[in-house]
This record gives C-alpha cells, sequence and structure tokens, in this order.
C-alpha cells in the first residue's frame, strides 16, 4: 500500500521529484531516466513505473537547459526500443512459463487485453501500444510469447520508440514552461494518464454495448 501511495505521489509531482533527481544526480539524471524508461517497457512486471508524464516533464526541463534535448531525445529512444526488445525476448523464450506460474504477479487481464488489442490492430499493436499505459509494457512481451517475426517486431519498435519519445519529450520542451501549464502541472499531469486511458475506456465500453 505505501509502494502504491509513494509511486501515486510520485507521478503526480513528477516536476518536483525530477527537479530533486536532477539537483542531486546531475549528469548521471540521463542514466536514471534510461533505467526507469528501459524497465516500464521491458519488463512486465513493472508496469506501474511513469512513462507519458516523465517524458513530458523531462522536455519541459530540457527546455530550461537542465538537459540537452538531442542527447536527452537520443538516450530515451534507445531506452524505449531497448526495452520493448528485451521485453520480446523474455516473451519469446519464458512467456508461456511466467504467465502459467502461480507465484510471478502478472495480471491475466492485461495479457488478454493485449491479446485483443493484436488481433484487433495486428503489428501495428507495437506502434500504437506506446501510448497506451499498461498494453505499452505487454505488448512486446505477447509478441515474443506469439513468435512475431523479429524483423517485423523490430520495425514497429523502433518507430513506435521514436515517434512516443519524440512526441512527448517534445510536447514537455515547447508547452511544459509556459505559465498556466507549470503552475499547473499535476492536472497535467493526470490530463495526459487520461488521454492515454481513453482507447482502453473506449474498448470497455465498447465490450459493455456489444453484451447489452
Amino acid at each position: 500500500m505505501e509502494v502504491i501511495k509513494f509511486l501515486f505521489e510520485f507521478v503526480l509531482h513528477i516536476d518536483k521529484h525530477l527537479g530533486e533527481i536532477i539537483q542531486t544526480y546531475g549528469a548521471l539524471s540521463y542514466f536514471i531516466l534510461f533505467v526507469i524508461i528501459f524497465l516500464e517497457t521491458g519488463l512486465v512486471f513493472t508496469p506501474f513505473l511513469p512513462g507519458d508524464s516523465l517524458l513530458f516533464a523531462t522536455g519541459a526541463f530540457a527546455s530550461l537547459g537542465a538537459f540537452n534535448f538531442p542527447l536527452l531525445l537520443l538516450i530515451l529512444i534507445l531506452a524505449a526500443v531497448l526495452g520493448d526488445t528485451s521485453n520480446y525476448w523474455i516473451g519469446h523464450f519464458f512467456g508461456e512459463k511466467i504467465v502459467g506460474h502461480p507465484k510471478i504477479p502478472i495480471n491475466e487481464n492485461h495479457i488478454k487485453k493485449t491479446n485483443e488489442f493484436f488481433k484487433k490492430h495486428g503489428g501495428k499493436t507495437i506502434i500504437l501500444a506506446r501510448f497506451v499505459p499498461i498494453i505499452r509494457t505487454f505488448a512486446p512481451f505477447v509478441a515474443g510469447t506469439g513468435q512475431m517475426d523479429y524483423k517485423k517486431f523490430i520495425f514497429y519498435n523502433i518507430i513506435g520508440g521514436v515517434l512516443w519519445c519524440s512526441l512527448f519529450i517534445g510536447a514537455g520542451y515547447f508547452f511544459g514552461n509556459i505559465p498556466f501549464i507549470k503552475k499547473n502541472f499535476s492536472l497535467v499531469v493526470i490530463a495526459i494518464i487520461l488521454i492515454s486511458l481513453i482507447p482502453i475506456i473506449l474498448e470497455v465500453i465498447k465490450k459493455k454495448e456489444k453484451v447489452d
């Protein structure tokens, strides 16, 4: 419960915490951000880590000179692509054992939702999933478990990683320090999370309508 509370508080006030990380660790902040994005996309056990909101916040700090924008973009794109790649191979070699293991905490509903996403969008899921929390973490794992062709996967993976990082870091860079957004950063983070969840909400509504 304390961990969930901490993560919620961290995400909600991510601008404050990111500022503390930069002040404390300086250039090492690039490595810390790399690790967070890599883990958020690279392990099915860590879908709760910040993704969209963190990228937006890093862009805002880059516009203030805290980060070198091209270097930041390159490092986080690399983290996102390597994260998905790692997740794919984990799914490829250990997917069925991990999902079937009673002691490994994986929500089977997340796997089910991701499979449905794949059925609807095919290989493009790897790109589209980048913009949907939770599914973003499970999509490469499911692709690996389902033996998706790696050449096809890496193609979509790179495109998705570049688009995801460029859009959110770029948005933070150009809009993150507008006085209204800066003053209401927590509300902006909530808005980013809610907008990211729209595809999942629409799917739930669609299913409910079919059942009714």
